[in-house]
């Protein structure tokens, strides 16, 4: 990658490994002249947090639950919290010194709507996802059960890993890097996520790094 320097705000939900895998790329040099300068959780109590600390990488806590108790409890009140939240989320990360030039959700927990994705979109930032599934298959939440019972059940040979850009439809955008997992019969559920965990934490770091050499080329023009 060229000299530029690289700004990374990563979005967690839970126990932080992948984002664990980013801090030590930046440290290593894996990821050149790169740094994590902001981590969001959505979950207070995420280990991904004390993480960040622990690098001493700033991190904030925005949840939706806040937002949810300002709407009623219908289909249209639960809409509007969701674009709500979202568009907070997208002003705290433009509202952050510096800047990110990407946007990592790693185990983020939460699917977007348009009113994050157009001001960040609006303002030149990349984002990008960590799914446990292949391209066009088990989109969505437990992603890395469903596959594990169709290798049980129908026979399924293999799942995957991929790092996607981010688009409104879920798990939908264009894949960066793509790895297959094999699907072992009668192995279980823990150890295939297992497999699939040491899987992500290489291929987030290769996603992420393919697309700061995006930026990076689009720079230099």
């Amino acid at each position: 990658m060229a000299e530029s320097q690289y700004n990374l705000t990563v979005l967690i939900s839970g126990n932080g490994s992948n984002l664990q895998a980013l801090i030590d790329a930046c440290a290593s040099g894996a990821l050149p002249n790169t740094r994590i300068t902001h981590v969001i959780s959505n979950r207070q109590k995420a280990f991904g947090r004390e993480r960040a600390r622990n690098a001493s990488i700033p991190d904030s806590y925005h949840n939706l639950v806040q937002y949810k108790k300002k709407h009623p409890q219908t289909p249209e009140g639960i809409e509007a919290a969701r674009k709500e939240y979202d568009a907070d989320l997208a002003n705290i990360i433009l509202a952050s010194k510096p800047r990110p030039d990407l946007i990592v959700c790693a185990g983020w927990m939460h699917i977007v709507t348009p009113s994050f994705l157009t001001p960040i979109a609006d303002a030149g930032i990349k984002i990008i996802n960590l799914h446990p599934a292949l391209p066009g298959e088990f989109a969505g939440a437990g992603a890395i059960e469903r596959a594990w019972k169709a290798g049980q059940e129908e026979g399924l040979k293999r799942t995957g890993v991929m790092i996607h850009e981010v688009i409104a439809e879920v798990d939908a955008g264009d894949a960066i890097v793509t790895k297959e997992v094999e699907l072992r019969k009668d192995e279980s559920l823990d150890k295939l996520e297992t497999r699939i965990h040491g899987v992500e934490h290489g291929l987030i770091v290769e996603g992420t790094k393919k697309t700061l050499e995006g930026i990076g080329a689009a720079r230099a023009k």
